[in-house]
């Protein structure tokens, strides 16, 4: 009676696309635990997939390591991707909670997740005439993880395949508009301590003189 574990349940969301997560509901299981180390494995792969692929793939020249943008594009857009299908869904006659959304979006990215591994350990065996392969796990991963991503609106919403359609459109626009706020505010914040540090350091100037 689908008596899984939690790790099972990933797996079986992975491997059944269209029917996982109608089990993962019906049988209200998820791992929020689970989820969050999906991200964090989601935020390593993509570190290991920029610092140690295959130099004849890609090299790289920078000098100083900012593990800022890595940050941005893994914890942060997943953040944004959650809160802005929460907050567009509940406009929109929806069933799914907010740690529902993050467990099922999460289980969704993991052929993603698995791909950067894959090709960054790819990338030190084939030679370029050989990328041909390399793509192929990459585009097959980014299709696997969007029609599970598909599949998790629909079934956390129990909503029709045209809800999901515009769920998932409303939930990209939200995503910008969280963006470009978080930006402005952080661009802002930024401003307000260089300001505070430069009066701080004109004060202990005049104090000195």
């Amino acid at each position: 009676m689908m008596n899984l574990t939690p790790v099972q349940w990933v797996s079986h969301v992975v491997f059944h696309p269209f029917e996982g997560f109608e089990n993962l509901r019906w049988k209200k299981a998820g791992s929020l635990k689970i989820a969050l180390i999906i991200v964090t494995f989601l935020f390593a792969g993509m570190l290991v997939s920029d610092r140690l692929y295959g130099f004849q793939f890609k090299a790289v020249y920078d000098k100083v390591f900012n593990i800022v943008p890595y940050i941005v594009r893994s914890y942060v857009v997943f953040a944004a991707w959650v809160t802005g299908n929460w907050a567009v869904c509940s406009l929109i006659n929806s069933e799914g909670t907010f740690r529902k959304i993050c467990i099922y979006s999460s289980y969704a990215l993991v052929p993603y997740v698995v791909q950067l591994y894959v090709n960054t350990a790819v990338s030190h065996i084939l030679i370029q005439d050989e990328v041909i392969f390399m793509q192929c796990i990459y585009y097959g991963s980014v299709i696997w993880s969007a029609l599970l991503m598909f599949s998790a609106v629909k079934a956390v919403h129990q909503y029709t395949c045209f809800q999901t359609i515009l769920a998932v459109a409303l939930t990209v626009a939200a995503m910008c508009i969280i963006m470009f706020i978080t930006v402005l505010l952080m661009s802002l914040f930024q401003q307000v301590a260089i300001f505070i540090y430069e009066l701080y350091t004109e004060i202990q100037y005049r104090i000195r003189v």
